[in-house]
Parts: structure tokens; C-alpha cells; sequence
């Protein structure tokens, strides 16, 4: 049945791929969007789908937010400011971009004669903080974060606070409790939180995506604070080479954008979802090292990556998804493969152009204290 669906966010990365496969279905797509010029060097971007309603306009705008719901019964919202690192100097932007943001979007919904059917929030993997992790003698255990003094001294692993073992990371379920460590964690938390609670009190069907790091086609290059493939990619295509934190050996989660959207997409239809967190991602974790070097074959280049030893305030050392709760609830069955993917955008990257600003992001890091 043909629906009318507003995008939050929806000339972005995972929006405008969203907005074509709700389109394919044969829904109606309305696209609310500010089209940040941090984001979008073109105003609007050239591979948004002509179908899409495009509405340009701020979640901080309540009247335009308003707007922006008339006549909509299904709505995703994934405008966010993103960025673990400019979070951290640019505090207010950030709260009031995703926090203040949500707030209005659930007003706008409140002050509706009609509630909408469902909405699907993007959640994030940063709400973790450190993923869980195993020790030989004590289980399961979810660690604090990294002291700066342990940050300082290059020692990266995470050890356990009991017995001070080296611990061994394993997949991430939802259980395993928050443990913000940047302002956009916890900006993405309240967007999370406040949405559920809004379900529970009003009654609407919500459903929070906690999304691992995700890839492919249409990511802002240009952009140094986006997901860590685009800015190797960035560098890439600078010929310079990717500029790695720490080791290179703290282990991520890298998800399709296809998987995702086939998990926004399954999370309309399934009502067992409803009032959810879920998480998101390939369930196989990869090494931020292993990224670089997978990049750098694939398009061709003799640029190694450079580990520069140096560590940021906000970062983790290992985290990767447990995506059985969606895989049993969603029916999510992640459906491309890393090499795949990459492959993928590697021929979408051959026609792009990139500004490099890796370095302007460690100046800006490094003139706030958050980088050493």
C-alpha cells in the first residue's frame, strides 16, 4: 500500500538512498532537509531522486518541521548533526541540531490532529561507547572508557578493571549498557531516548536503528569529520595516503548502506519491532588498518597507510555489532559483503572529486586539546 513518507535528513547519505527504494515501492517521499554546506557542495545534491518532494528547511525550525509532517504517515527521521570529533568543540551546535532538533520534530508530531502510523529513528553505535569484551577469568565484561593518562602513554588495548588481564573484544548486543563518550553519543542518545519515551507515553509505533559504521556511494568526501571510509577515500583520490589514529588495529563494524536501508525498509513492516532498539551492521568487525589497506588495492594505489600514533578524544578502541535480535525480530539479513561494497563505491569514486581536509580536522582537534 502506497504511503506518504517524510525523510528527515533525506538529501543525505543514507536518506537519499532510503528515498529511491521507498520510491522503487511505490511510496510517495517527501524530503525535509538544510543541506548543510559542510555536507553538500551542491545545493541540492545532483543524485537526489527527481521523484522525492524536496523541502529545505532546519529541525530547529519548529514551524518548518510542522510543515514539513502536513499529510505524512510515515516518517524516518535521520537528520543529525554528524561527527564524534567536531562534536567536541562545536557543543551547542551539536545539542541543538540533534537534541533541540528531535524535540521539535516529536512537538510538531504532539500538536498533530492525526497521528502518523510508524517512525524509525537513526540511532548509533557511538551510544556503546567500548563495545563488549571478554576476560579469561571474569566473563563478559563492558569497560569503562580509556583514561587520557592510558591514551597518552600508547597504550591502546583495553584491559579488565578487575584483574587488569588483557581483554579479548566480542560482538555487541543491545544489553550491554550506554556509555557516551563524545557530545554526538550522547546527542544521539537523546534523540534515541526521547522517541522511545514518546512511544510508550503517546502510543506511536517507534522503532530506533542503532547504526554500525556504514559505507558506499553518495558519502560527503569532502567532508573530514563523515565515516572514516569516505575520508581515507578523500585521501585517496588526493594521493596522499589514509591517516590512521592510534595503531590501526582497533576493530570496527562496517554495513552496507544497502543493508541498511533494507533494514529501515523492514522495520515499516514489522510491528514486532515496535518500541526497539536494534542494531545494525555486518556483525563481522574489521580492523581500521585492514580498511585502509582493502581501499587503497582497490583503486589502485601505492599509498600505505600512515599510523600516526596519535589518539582523540571520544574515540573507542573496539566495537562490533550482535545483529541477532534484529536478524530474529526484522528478518535482517545482511546481504553485502565488505569486498563487495567496496567495489562498489571504489567505481562511484572513480568519477568523484574530493577535497581533502584531514589535516584542517587535526588542526581544529589539536588546537582544542582533544587530539595528542
Amino acid at each position: 500500500m502506497t504511503k506518504r513518507i517524510l525523510i528527515t535528513g533525506g538529501a543525505g547519505f543514507v536518506g537519499s538512498h532510503l528515498a529511491d527504494a521507498l520510491l522503487e515501492a511505490g511510496h510517495q517521499v517527501r524530503i525535509f532537509d538544510s543541506l548543510a554546506p559542510q555536507v553538500h557542495t551542491e545545493r541540492p545534491p545532483n543524485y537526489l531522486a527527481r521523484g522525492a518532494e524536496l523541502l529545505i528547511g532546519d529541525m530547529r525550525d519548529l514551524e518548518a518541521v510542522k510543515h514539513a509532517l502536513r499529510e505524512v504517515e510515515v516518517v524516518f527521521h535521520l537528520a543529525a548533526a554528524v561527527g564524534v570529533g567536531q562534536s567536541m568543540y562545536e557543543i551547542a551546535h551539536y545539542m541543538s541540531a540533534n537534541t533541540q532538533g528531535t524535540a521539535n520534530l516529536l512537538q510538531a508530531l504532539l500538536d498533530r490532529k492525526v497521528q502518523v502510523e510508524k517512525m524509525v529513528v537513526a540511532s548509533s553505535m557511538s551510544l556503546y561507547g567500548e563495545g563488549k569484551y571478554l576476560c579469561g577469568g571474569h566473563g563478559e565484561v563492558a569497560p569503562p572508557p580509556r583514561s587520557v593518562n592510558q591514551l597518552r602513554a600508547k597504550q591502546w588495548e583495553i584491559r579488565c578493571p578487575v584483574c587488569a588481564d588483557l581483554l579479548t573484544p566480542i560482538p555487541t548486543n543491545e544489553s550491554k549498557p550506554l556509555d557516551c563518550t563524545s557530545i554526538y553519543a550522547l546527542s544521539k542518545k537523546d534523540q534515541e531516548e526521547m522517541t522511545l519515551l514518546f512511544s510508550r507515553t503517546y502510543g506511536l509505533p517507534v522503532v530506533a536503528l542503532r547504526f554500525f559504521n556504514i559505507y558506499g556511494p553518495r558519502q560527503a568526501l569532502s567532508n573530514p569529520y563523515t565515516g572514516v571510509v569516505a575520508i581515507f577515500a578523500s585521501r585517496l583520490l588526493n594521493h596522499r595516503s589514509p591517516m590512521v589514529f592510534e595503531d590501526g588495529l582497533q576493530m570496527r563494524d562496517f554495513v552496507s548502506v544497502h543493508d541498511v536501508v533494507q533494514a529501515c525498509l523492514l522495520a515499516i513492516e514489522h510491528r514486532e519491532a515496535d518500541g526497539m532498539a536494534l542494531n545494525v551492521g555486518s556483525g563481522h568487525p574489521i580492523s581500521i588498518s585492514d580498511v585502509a589497506g582493502e581501499l587503497t588495492r582497490c583503486l589502485g594505489k601505492r599509498l600505505p597507510a600512515q599510523a600516526t600514533g596519535k589518539y582523540r578524544a571520544g574515540d573507542i578502541r573496539h566495537c562490533y555489532a550482535d545483529i541477532s535480535r534484529a536478524e530474529r525480530v526484522l528478518g535482517y539479513r545482511p546481504k553485502c559483503r565488505f569486498g563487495e561494497g567496496l567495489g562498489e563505491l571504489v567505481e562511484w569514486l572513480r568519477s568523484q572529486h574530493a577535497e581533502d581536509k584531514a589535516h584542517e580536522m587535526v588542526r581544529e582537534l589539536t588546537a582544542h586539546g582533544l587530539t595528542a
